[in-house]
């Protein structure tokens, strides 16, 4: 049973959903403005979506509208539009739920001023992000680093702060821990070795395959683990004095393993599941070695702690800006255009890839489907 992911903050946010073309907009302009993968009903799999032609969105009262320059992919899309995600938008829908791109109107009934202008640049999350245009709530948005793309931002919103989140909300971890995180390459993964490094500790990654061991170097682990091997006794052999690491940030099912080469008193977190099987693991496993499991839901942290996400942002932002997380985009393949997200979008399914999976999307008279 693969994980099925969860969809933070703005992700009940529908985005454009009208099935129809405006007739008043082709008499005008002579064709429709807004491109989009719109779903009529489920599909099997990403080569089944299709690009559609919807009319030009209007500012909204409540949200901004955002020129979409770049759309990044998420395991839980692939699952949405097959309708096996928890959460099931009414049809018509537009998938895609990451994206960055230039503010283009600000809300026009807004109780408050609002935080973004015009053109400004930002990268967010809400449904309806595979499109050349969107409605996204503030509290949705974030300005765009200093020297990133709208590529590389566009898959910023979801990973790092899941990263920060387990890392120092979750285990507490600190200067000269030593970390092991599983699924290294992943987004979440990559976030994590450089949220640990940047934060003062050693990193120890497992990794499926020796070109992604050679990402997960680049991205600064100090260690690398064959993980279709037993890689358990390795971890602990790269401990001071064959302890065990302090902390497990586990996105793909490994938290029973993981107790082996866990030192006394240690602390894990489950992330995810996308590896098998939810575990079932006898807790007096937990009592014996003494340890702390905790689970991470980021996405109920605006409901219950938005705090915490106000803090959680601030502390990323910071080490953005001072270099300490780079861009974790997969860069082997650029994807240029919306007839590209299919291809993108099985890429990411095949779990072949590293990183962020990202989708440009050309606006005006440079789009293509």
């Amino acid at each position: 049973m693969r994980s099925r992911g969860t969809l933070p903050l703005s992700s009940h946010t529908l985005g454009y959903q009208n099935t129809t073309t405006s007739k008043k907009n082709k008499e005008i302009d002579g064709e429709p403005k807004i491109k989009a993968i719109q779903l009529q009903k489920l599909v099997k799999g990403p080569n089944e979506l299709t690009v559609s032609d919807l009319p030009d969105l209007q500012p909204s009262p409540d949200k901004y509208l955002i020129k979409v320059h770049a759309a990044a992919t998420n395991f839980f899309d692939v699952l949405q539009i097959q309708g096996k995600h928890q959460q099931k938008p009414p049809f018509p829908w537009i998938a895609g739920n990451e994206c960055a791109g230039e503010v283009a109107a600000q809300p026009t009934a807004s109780k408050t001023t609002p935080k973004f202008k015009i053109g400004d640049k930002v990268f967010g999350a809400a449904l309806g992000t595979f499109a050349t245009q969107i409605h996204v709530e503030e509290v949705g948005l974030r300005p765009m680093p200093e020297g990133w793309s709208y590529a590389e931002a566009s898959g910023l919103f979801y990973t790092a702060p899941t990263a920060y989140a387990a890392l120092i909300l979750r285990a507490r971890a600190k200067k000269g821990d030593y970390v092991l995180v599983h699924g290294a390459v992943g987004a979440v993964g990559l976030a994590a070795i450089q949220i640990s490094k940047a934060l003062g500790m050693m990193v120890i990654a497992t990794v499926n395959s020796d070109d992604k061991g050679r990402v997960a170097k680049r991205f600064g682990a100090d260690y690398v683990l064959d993980s279709t091997k037993d890689w358990e006794k390795e971890a602990k052999a790269c401990t001071p004095n064959e302890r065990g690491v302090d902390v497990v940030l586990d996105p793909l099912g490994m938290i029973q393993r993981s107790l082996k080469c866990t030192r006394w008193d240690g602390r894990l977190v489950v992330i995810g599941f996308a590896a098998g099987e939810i575990e079932k693991i006898p807790t007096n496993r937990y009592l014996l070695k003494n340890v702390a499991v905790a689970g991470l839901f980021w996405g109920e942290y605006a409901n219950n702690d938005p705090d915490s996400v106000v803090a959680v942002w601030d502390a990323l932002l910071g080490l953005i800006a001072k270099g300490g997380v780079k861009p974790m985009m997969y860069t082997e393949k650029k994807f240029m255009g919306l007839d590209q997200m299919p291809a993108a979008l099985n890429l990411l399914a095949s779990g072949e890839a590293w990183g962020k999976i990202v989708v440009e999307i050309p606006q005006g008279k440079e789009s293509r489907l």
